[in-house]
């Protein structure tokens, strides 16, 4: 059931107009280049590059625009990958209509954000978008959803707005619930390097690195999911 759905608002930039959250007024990507920083700070953060030869599951924290899941989706199939899961957790889903209005300004996408567009609708749960490609959005307060899903994920893309902006999003509890639905061995990465939330992960089970960020961000965060003892 969805209770809640996008607000948003567009602002013009050199790159296109881009939308902008009204619940929580921050952009849902960099001004600069949405797909390029999902590449450094998601894709290469969590070295998916190397890993998608293995059955991969992503999970994700702010579905938004579907960007991160195209450009990971993109990936995986250059690299040959096995079978790519991915499960987000998303509060206020946005429309259809506002989704492709965003991802036209992709075009090396285009051709995914179509499919992704033919085949999903909000509300739908665990939906093949390709062959071995399973797109599932949990809509709801993660602070909930995520605690109750039965499943862990390989790689976590954290990517709620701002930790200032929308707080709810980097608590240490539901951090820590991100530490327990994480596989052996499995990573997380943010765009995010502020001290609360590296923190967080610290004591959410992971080892963190604050590393360089994207394009005018100088920091960002990667973590690894430390051995069971």
């Amino acid at each position: 059931m969805i209770n809640q759905t996008a607000s948003l608002s567009w602002r013009d930039t050199d790159a296109g107009a881009v939308p902008v959250s009204d619940q929580f007024d921050d952009p849902y990507y960099s001004l600069g280049n949405g797909l390029d920083e999902t590449r450094h700070v998601f894709i290469a953060g969590n070295g998916l590059d190397a890993r998608f030869g293995a059955d991969l599951h992503v999970g994700e924290l702010g579905f938004g625009t579907g960007l991160n899941f195209l450009a990971t989706w993109q990936a995986w199939a250059k690299a040959g990958g096995t079978r790519l899961r991915f499960t987000s957790f998303e509060a206020f889903p946005m429309d259809k209509e506002d989704m492709r209005a965003a991802l036209a300004a992709f075009p090396e996408v285009a051709e995914l954000a179509r499919v992704f567009l033919d085949r999903w609708t909000v509300g739908a749960r665990a939906v093949e978008i390709a062959p071995h490609v399973t797109l599932d959005v949990i809509i709801g307060d993660a602070r909930e959803t995520l605690p109750a899903w039965e499943s862990a994920a390989d790689a976590w893309f954290l990517d709620g707005f701002s930790p200032a902006k929308n707080p709810a999003l980097w608590e240490p509890a539901l951090l820590s619930a991100v530490g327990a639905h994480t596989a052996q061995g499995g990573t997380a990465a943010t765009y995010s390097a502020a001290g609360h939330v590296r923190a967080s992960l610290d004591a959410a089970g992971f080892d963190v690195t604050r590393t360089k960020g994207f394009a005018r961000k100088r920091h960002m965060t990667t973590a690894r999911l430390r051995d069971a003892k």
